[in-house]
């Protein structure tokens, strides 16, 4: 079991201090989620930090996550008083609707104002949650470097979109305490925490754990397997024997077999999966 996973180097810190700097320089936040852990992506410091400043939240990588599981996200948050928009950064899904709301938002400003400006806003959200694709679609180019792993993007980046808007991108921030390991256990499947501080094999029986309550019917076809065992170590060695994942002597590769679980889970060949559901009334946000 993978216990206190905490992850808080010198530039979350400097993030931090980035954002409280620029806050007053935009007119809106656009804080982008994962579509998959809605909850766990929405990082309590960026609710601190921004206050009462207008906001539109961004279910991100939707064609990744299981989308009646998303469509109930949309309404939860627009509950909660959120512009909010499902997107697929990569193919574009969503993103007229995304500009439709910042035309009108940029009308009502200059409306208040009495003048005609252009709106400035910033993107937040913690690592490898798509924010550079984003913006590569919202200019219209590539620009913005992306990666599959946490940490691409560094440093204060402002970017004119297609249509004349400005744009700060910041890099990807965490918290330093997860007080719920779920969310940091979440986070580093989806790989918004460095793999490089996390033991692959440990995280991957994690994964397949959650799975095994959540999507068993995903895991028993994505790896072939005859039955959903009650024990996730032997649907983890089911996986490697199915994938001939084995070393000398039949003894079974663990490493290969969690990386090989993570990553089709992070690319979406297991199929489209949430990992998190939608409170109901009453109940805390990540039960």
């Amino acid at each position: 079991m993978i216990q206190n996973i905490n992850w808080y180097p010198g530039h979350m810190k400097k993030t931090r201090e980035l954002i409280q700097e620029n806050l007053k320089a935009v007119d809106l936040v656009i804080e982008l989620l994962d579509s998959r852990i809605p909850i766990s992506s929405r990082n309590p410091i960026i609710d601190e930090l921004v206050g009462d400043k207008r906001r539109i939240v961004l279910l991100g990588k939707s064609d990744l996550a299981d989308s009646e599981e998303t469509e109930k996200w949309q309404r939860y948050f627009s509950r909660k008083g959120d512009k909010t928009v499902a997107i697929d950064a990569r193919s574009g899904e969503n993103i007229n609707r995304l500009f439709s709301i910042l035309d009108d938002v940029q009308r009502e400003q200059n409306q208040l104002r009495q003048m005609n400006r252009s709106i400035r806003m910033m993107v937040v959200g913690v690592p490898n949650v798509g924010k550079s694709s984003l913006i590569n679609r919202l200019i219209g180019k590539k620009s913005a470097k992306t990666g599959d792993k946490a940490g691409v993007t560094r440093g204060k980046q402002w970017v004119t979109l297609k249509n004349g808007m400005q744009l700060l991108d910041t890099p990807g921030i965490l918290w330093p305490k997860f007080e719920d390991q779920r969310v940091g256990l979440y986070l580093a499947f989806c790989g918004s925490i460095r793999d490089e501080i996390l033991d692959t094999q440990d995280l991957a029986f994690e994964l397949i754990k959650v799975l095994e309550k959540r999507y068993p019917e995903s895991l028993q076809n994505r790896y072939k397997l005859d039955e959903i065992q009650e024990e996730t170590l032997d649907n983890m060695e089911a996986i490697a024997f199915k994938r001939g994942f084995l070393m000398p002597g039949k003894r079974i590769d663990y490493e290969r077999t969690g990386r090989t679980v993570i990553d089709e889970f992070r690319s979406g060949k297991l199929g489209r999966i949430t990992l998190e559901t939608v409170p109901s009334e009453g109940e805390p946000e990540n039960d």
